[in-house]
């Protein structure tokens, strides 16, 4: 198939709404590394899924569970690792030696007009000695 329109499509999915749903979804498919049916022919994701979807290569009732249900990975929580929190440690001591803050630890600049905090405020007892 040289062009896939979406008059190619209509007859396996009558709605055109569904039928980008569906095509967006198996174009994300890809994206994340999904096994083309189709030749990729120098295709972008979307035109591809559209193709695979016109050849029927595709399970419909798939990606419609996915659109509905969403994609189900297993998915791993990132844990920093011991060397970068060793990194990150060394370096938090290494600013405390050197009166240094941290990078991304860097105090807020005050606006213009706003009063600073100095010194406490006097008490009665203070200001009479």
């Amino acid at each position: 198939m040289a062009r896939v329109t979406v008059e190619d499509c209509v007859g396996l999915v009558p709605n055109r709404f569904e039928l980008v749903l569906l095509a967006a979804q198996r174009a994300r498919d890809i994206r994340s590394g999904a096994e083309l049916t189709v030749e990729k022919d120098n295709d972008k994701n979307a035109v591809i899924a559209l193709r695979e979807i016109a050849d029927e290569t595709i399970d419909l009732e798939t990606l419609r569970y996915e659109l509905e249900h969403g994609r189900e990975v297993d998915t791993e929580i990132d844990e920093p690792d011991e060397d970068a929190m060793a990194v990150l440690a060394a370096e938090a001591a290494w600013a405390g030696v050197t009166g240094q803050t941290p990078p991304g630890d860097e105090p807020v600049a005050e606006e213009e007009g706003e009063a600073q905090p100095s010194e406490a405020p006097e008490t009665e007892a203070e200001s009479e000695e």
